[in-house]
């Protein structure tokens, strides 16, 4: 269990979710229904809750009401864990289990990146015993335990510590790649490389610092800079010659930030066995969480998918994840597909590799079979 003292533990939830496709529209990247029992968000919810860290600062960019509400109802009614607002949490606080009526006026420039939210809100972020900055993204899908990673940070005296994973050398161009020298301090940190020359990448979440980030923040504020940890913040580090190191993420990590992606993850899902990725037992719940699910090898019109107990199905569903409350019917077939929320298969339908959103919707995947970077274990 993380040590709460001196840590503040913050997420960075400020995606819109374009290029998800329809999947993405109308909706908040973080509250994309993932493996048919929660959201994209609340894995480092999650993480952090069993960590031991009792709050989690939520800094967000896009339409912060829609997202603030939701957590407040699914994260903040039971004791000893809480998402914080910053300065709307009082409002929020004072409404107990209901949702505010009305918000305080902004009185703070909205953030143009993941760092920026940092500096404009720092007064939640810095300043009293913290000495430690969790940094969290919304988009990841895994299980940790952050107090280990917290642990050897503090040990070890450095500027900052990264979580990092191994993966096939082919697939680094797409993330953070990162070197070590033999003491372990961080000797290269690439963005999207074109040629990569290690088989590292950052799984983009890390432990700061608190003085040393401030620091860091405050001199790259006002200069012509992406306002964003991996592209500015931790370059500007290594290049200051800060002594960060490294801290190994072994097990299932996953990064969705395509439909591709997300719906080969779901695909694997269905698969079962040791490609399944991360287990639906070990996913937080937070969907319709009185609903049991399980994995259905062959019975009653249901091949190898995972699928809702409340499913009404009236047709064929193989190799797919289901949500709760989705119909199928009568005669209709479902293959290779993720089904949200709600979703109803008309009678005599056919879907192939395709997200059926709550709407009925069909949004097919193209070549969801080749897409294999986004997967990693």
């Amino acid at each position: 269990m993380a040590e709460r003292g001196g840590v503040r533990a913050v997420l960075l939830a400020g995606g819109e979710g374009r290029r998800m496709g329809p999947l993405g529209t109308g909706r908040l990247k973080p509250l994309v229904p993932y493996g048919g029992v929660c959201r994209l968000i609340d894995f480092s919810l999650a993480n952090a809750r069993a960590s031991g860290l009792g709050e989690v600062l939520l800094l967000s960019q896009y339409e912060e009401r829609r997202l603030m509400d939701d957590l407040h109802q699914v994260w903040n009614g039971a004791p000893g864990f809480r998402v914080h607002f910053g300065p709307y949490d009082d409002a929020y606080r004072a409404a107990g289990d209901a949702l505010p009526h009305e918000l305080p006026e902004r009185t703070w420039p909205a953030e143009r990146g993941t760092a920026d939210a940092l500096i404009r809100k720092a007064g939640h972020v810095f300043g009293g015993d913290r000495e430690q900055v969790l940094v969290l993204h919304a988009d990841h899908v895994y299980r940790f335990d952050y107090g280990p990673l917290i642990k050897e940070h503090r040990a070890s005296g450095a500027a900052l510590t990264i979580a990092y994973q191994r993966i096939e050398r082919r697939w680094v161009h797409l993330f953070g790649m990162v070197r070590f020298d033999r003491a372990g301090r961080l000797t290269e940190f690439v963005e999207k490389p074109a040629e990569p020359t290690s088989d590292l990448v950052f799984a983009a979440f890390c432990v700061f610092d608190a003085a040393v980030l401030h620091r860091y923040l405050e001199k790259l504020d006002g200069t012509d800079w992406q306002h964003d940890i991996s592209r500015d913040v931790i370059p500007a580090m290594l290049a200051g010659g800060e002594d960060i190191r490294g801290h190994e993420v072994v097990g299932h990590w996953e990064d969705i930030g395509t439909v591709e992606r997300y719906h080969r993850a779901h695909l694997m899902l269905a698969a079962g066995g040791p490609r399944a990725g991360l287990p639906v037992e070990r996913m937080p719940r937070t969907v319709r969480p009185e609903v049991d699910r399980g994995w259905v090898a062959d019975s009653l019109g249901v091949v190898a998918s995972l699928v809702p107990a409340d499913l009404v199905n009236e047709g064929r569903v193989e190799h797919s994840v289901l949500f709760p409350g989705v119909r199928v019917g009568e005669g209709a077939r479902v293959r290779r597909s993720v089904l949200l929320p709600g979703a109803t298969v008309r009678p005599g339908q056919d879907i192939d590799s395709a997200v059926v959103l709550e709407n009925g919707h069909v949004q097919r995947v193209e070549d969801t079979a080749a897409v294999t970077e986004g997967t990693r274990t």
